[in-house]
């Protein structure tokens, strides 16, 4: 197999292989073909021409059954080679912990989300979501109790985007990030407080010990040609807002720039 093929000395341990099987293979077979045209009694008279065109007619039957099987191995490998490039696409773009997109996942799935909504002149809103004083669960339960929380609050965020057809993965840390298109200001906002509701009902249970988890949000919507970075900062800037002013709670970019002007 292809996934066997690493160092210099398995390429050439291959390539003898291979070679040796379709030397074998053409032995085999120029004998099989000569003894059903010519007969098995070598001492037989056979005519010049006759020999010429059957060397020719088996000469290509060999080639060309050869080519075909080499072929058929070419295209199984390129196959192979295929699903296994595409495996480590998934996998490079995936947390291994909970199973979302990771931060490069992530940028390159929110950035084409983006540009098809610009196309089709549609919002799209971003939600940075970061789970309260998750250092101190951390510190209080343990490392394994923590990888607890990442999960329940994965999975709680991956049900609520599944429903309505929204991006969701693991920026960092115990960042999340959810990209939603084609929904007005209003209802994003509605969404990130369902959102935060639904964490805040989940109770984290480990090995004798149990905790509530909520979360803050920070939220901001595109406006124009605005790039994906912007969006992001200004969803950060929200979301340390919310973290500032008692955590557990939504905080939408345009309202904090209001208040800020204000």
């Amino acid at each position: 197999m292809a996934n066997d093929i690493i160092t210099h000395r398995d390429a050439l341990r291959h390539t003898m292989g291979r070679s040796a099987v379709s030397v074998g293979l053409t032995v085999l077979l120029t004998l099989s073909l000569c003894f059903l045209q010519f007969g098995s009694d070598p001492d037989a008279l056979v005519r010049v021409g006759f020999v010429t065109k059957s060397s020719i007619l088996i000469s290509m039957m060999i080639s060309g059954l050869l080519t075909a099987a080499l072929s058929y191995r070419s295209a199984l490998t390129m196959r192979e080679l295929a699903l296994t490039r595409a495996e480590l696409q998934r996998i490079s773009g995936t947390d291994q912990l909970i199973g979302l997109l990771n931060r490069r996942g992530f940028d390159q799935a929110a950035e084409s989300a983006l540009t098809k909504a610009r196309d089709a002149n549609l919002p799209t809103t971003v939600l940075m979501c970061d789970i309260d004083r998750f250092k101190a669960i951390n510190d209080q339960f343990g490392h394994d109790f923590g990888d607890k929380v990442l999960i329940a609050v994965a999975q709680v965020l991956c049900s609520f985007a599944e429903r309505r057809q929204m991006l969701v993965a693991r920026h960092g840390g115990e960042e999340f990030a959810v990209v939603m298109t084609g929904v007005s200001r209003e209802r994003a906002a509605q969404y990130a407080e369902d959102l935060r509701q639904a964490c805040a009902a989940e109770v984290v249970v480990g090995e004798g010990a149990s905790t509530n988890v909520t979360i803050s949000i920070g939220l901001a919507q595109s406006h124009g040609e605005m790039d994906l970075g912007k969006v992001m900062r200004m969803a950060d800037q929200a979301l340390y807002a919310a973290k500032h002013r008692g955590r557990n709670r939504v905080v939408r970019a345009d309202v904090l720039a209001d208040s800020v002007a204000a």
